[in-house]
């Protein structure tokens, strides 16, 4: 199986750990940026972290629970009970040099995206205000954004951070497009990680990272809780009929800023649809 696909290793407690040293494999030899851990907590369960050299972005993806750093006590956040309501997330953000923890009051869902900080920021509130969701894209090609993090907001010193609802049949991450090379303001260099969900559960998507030179070319079935891992290339993925796909997207690099060049292959879709 290809080292870009990571699986849940658990069914509770801390379900994935992907740091910058467990990303690095074979087709990601020079990841240094993204990490992502995600938790599933029992009612009373609590979890707690130092953030180190890191920031994080905690993501309430389910669920309702407590949430406080040395810096901010942010009470009880979280009201939706699955992912597919499609209501903006609740998150908070803690600089480095913190420690968070997290103290579940119903079953829930935490995310927990991390990346090089840099003092920049005070901990706070991300959502749900300040979070509108957001249709992008045409026909087939449609999805639905919840922006949590990104450039638009200066709420962080590298993450990005986005959660996309897909419907079922339709194409996301799509037409296919790559943020690989440090050329700023033609495209930045970004690691990214997709933590997937399907509805209902059992079903799959599809996703492909790919080269335009070919050295890279994996096609991955998704199933419900997995993680890809897109340390270069192109990255469409696509939900079969009869299930939706959601994704929550985190992204980091040198510069924080989301600029991409799609595949000059199928640029042409882009430009019709503009």
């Amino acid at each position: 199986m290809t080292d870009l696909l990571r699986k849940p290793v658990a069914e509770t407690g801390k379900v994935h750990d992907i740091t910058p040293a467990s990303a690095r494999g074979p087709q990601s030899p020079d990841w240094s940026y993204v990490g992502f851990g995600l938790y599933h907590l029992e009612t009373g369960e609590t979890v707690a972290e130092p953030t180190g050299e890191t920031e994080v972005i905690l993501v309430l993806v389910e669920g309702k629970a407590k949430i406080a750093c040395d810096t901010a006590d942010f009470g009880e956040m979280g009201d939706r009970l699955s992912v597919f309501e499609k209501t903006p997330p609740h998150c908070a953000y803690v600089p480095n040099e913190n420690s968070w923890s997290v103290t579940a009051t119903t079953k829930c869902v935490l995310a927990v995206c991390t990346a090089p900080g840099k003092g920049n920021h005070p901990a706070r509130r991300l959502g749900p205000d300040g979070i509108e969701l957001t249709p992008r894209g045409k026909g087939q090609n449609t999805r639905y954004i919840n922006n949590i993090a990104m450039e638009g907001r200066d709420v962080a010193d590298s993450l990005l951070v986005t959660e996309v609802f897909t419907p079922d049949g339709n194409w996301s991450s799509y037409p296919s497009h790559r943020h690989d090379e440090d050329d700023y303001p033609n495209m930045t260099y970004l690691e990214e990680t997709y933590y997937h969900r399907l509805n209902p559960s059992q079903g799959f998507g599809i996703q492909r990272v790919y080269s335009e030179d070919g050295t890279l070319d994996e096609t991955m079935a998704i199933k419900d809780g997995d993680v890809v891992l897109v340390p270069r290339g192109h990255h469409p993925c696509g939900a079969p009929y009869g299930y939706e796909m959601y994704y929550l997207n985190v992204m980091a690099g040198p510069l924080r800023k989301w600029r991409f060049k799609n595949d000059p292959d199928h640029n042409w879709i882009a430009q019709r649809d503009v």
